[in-house]
């Protein structure tokens, strides 16, 4: 008796936190977020001098993640979700229109990913590479990790992230 009392109580607390973590960011929120996000990368980039150097992933583009090619590269690539990546890194969250602050940098060493596996921003804003190039990103906390705390990373909710991304391979 005390075991399923025991695994009613454990069903009746994971239900009651994940009601509640999914009503903290609610349509309303995300809006609101979206509205912060996109006036606080628009103002980094005038700030900085920027414009005109950045392009939005898409045209007509309603996401917000911004791209620039840095190094055009030298091969002609072919990205899909199942695509694996391997990249020198550096990470930074834009806390102002002229303030950043880096989070993460991989140095000498060259982790590899599969496209699938990676923040939004980076699935739509690596293809804007090639091999061999390298990339600037810049990328509204809704196509990073939102409201969610990275706390091993040291990043706040809402971070808005700057990565300048040397792609070294990619394989399919």
């Amino acid at each position: 008796m005390k075991r399923i009392l025991l695994v009613i109580a454990i069903f009746f607390v994971c239900c009651t936190v994940a009601c509640t973590k999914s009503s903290i960011y609610g349509p309303a929120q995300y809006a609101a977020q979206k509205k912060i996000d996109d006036s606080l990368v628009s103002n980094y980039i005038r700030s900085n001098g920027l414009q005109g150097k950045f392009k939005h992933v898409q045209n007509n583009d309603t996401i917000g993640v911004y791209y620039m090619v840095i190094d055009t590269g030298s091969a002609n690539t072919l990205f899909t979700t199942s695509t694996q990546v391997t990249v020198g890194d550096t990470g930074r969250y834009i806390t102002s229109p002229t303030t950043e602050t880096q989070f993460y940098e991989t140095n000498n060493f060259h982790p590899s990913y599969t496209l699938a596996d990676v923040i939004l921003g980076w699935q739509l804003g690596i293809p804007m590479g090639t091999a061999g190039g390298e990339i600037r990103l810049l990328i509204p906390s809704r196509y990073a990790y939102g409201p969610y705390p990275q706390n091993a990373l040291g990043l706040k909710a809402n971070a808005i992230l700057d990565f300048s991304i040397r792609i070294y391979s990619v394989t399919n």
